[in-house]
């Protein structure tokens, strides 16, 4: 498995999550498609997209409705691409879809491991691999990001940093698809700084490519301690999504952050 297979297997999984083409994704031009169900998407995706606009670094593929396929073609004919993930672009897509009970919602950077390069590193805690057996007493609010209580069905491997008998440190990964499992990462606060999250993040990798899998790792753009983490274990930069969801979905989740504040 080199970075093109893996490069080539991402590429593919996101044009069966888009209901494009995988060259759809390389070629310089911009995409609009109209989304649709497939069994081979990303198992927590709720398909079809209301809107999901998607970059590998050349165009851009948009994949939505067929109500709002022609003001996305608008959206995106610009002349630098980059803009429309942009915060003053961004602002002018939410006034073209809110007609259509939309808004923005998520915006995500998404990671592939150089597997050609190799990196030195230790851990001074106790490392453990995990299993589905062993997660059943994990499924707390300090291991969200490793593993998913609601999706504890796709949670297939993990690697543990033990203090004296405590886990300090939890790496799992999910089979999200077929050929990708999809990596969290979490460390206990006490902890962080010391090069656990790394450590576990690259070998947890490096173990999902002998399982013959393809690991891919996402962070929100504004995340920074999740971005350096990424790069420091061995991943790279390799597509961006930004996605609309119905505005009674973003309302909910502003919601359950907010509260009843303003």
């Amino acid at each position: 498995m080199d970075n093109r297979y893996i490069l080539n297997t991402a590429l593919m999984q996101s044009a069966e999550d888009l209901s494009c083409s995988p060259e759809d994704l390389m070629k310089d031009e911009n995409t609009v498609v109209i989304s649709r169900k497939n069994e081979k998407a990303r198992r927590y995706l709720s398909l079809p997209f209301e809107l999901n606009l998607v970059t590998y670094g050349r165009g851009i593929v948009a994949s939505c409705s067929e109500e709002i396929s022609g003001i996305i073609g608008k959206y995106i004919d610009v002349e630098n691409k980059y803009s429309c993930f942009e915060a003053p672009y961004v602002n002018h897509l939410a006034d073209m879809v809110s007609p259509y009970g939309l808004k923005p919602c998520f915006m995500a950077e998404y990671f592939l491991p150089d597997v050609e390069r190799e990196i030195e590193m230790s851990c001074k805690y106790e490392v453990k691999v995990l299993h589905p057996e062993d997660f059943a007493s994990l499924y707390l609010p300090e291991w969200s990001n490793a593993i998913c209580e609601k999706r504890k069905h796709l949670d297939i491997l993990g690697l543990g940093a033990y203090d004296d008998g405590k886990l300090v440190g939890f790496a799992g990964c999910s089979m999200d698809c077929e050929e990708m499992w999809q990596i969290g990462i979490d460390v206990i606060p006490d902890y962080r700084r010391e090069g656990i999250a790394s450590y576990l993040t690259y070998n947890l990798s490096r173990m999902i490519v002998k399982n013959g899998k393809v690991p891919f790792y996402c962070a929100a753009y504004s995340n920074i301690p999740s971005v350096r983490n990424a790069i420091r274990s061995g991943f790279y930069p390799a597509w961006v999504e930004l996605t609309c969801k119905p505005s009674e979905f973003t309302d909910e989740m502003n919601r359950s952050i907010y509260g009843g504040r303003g």
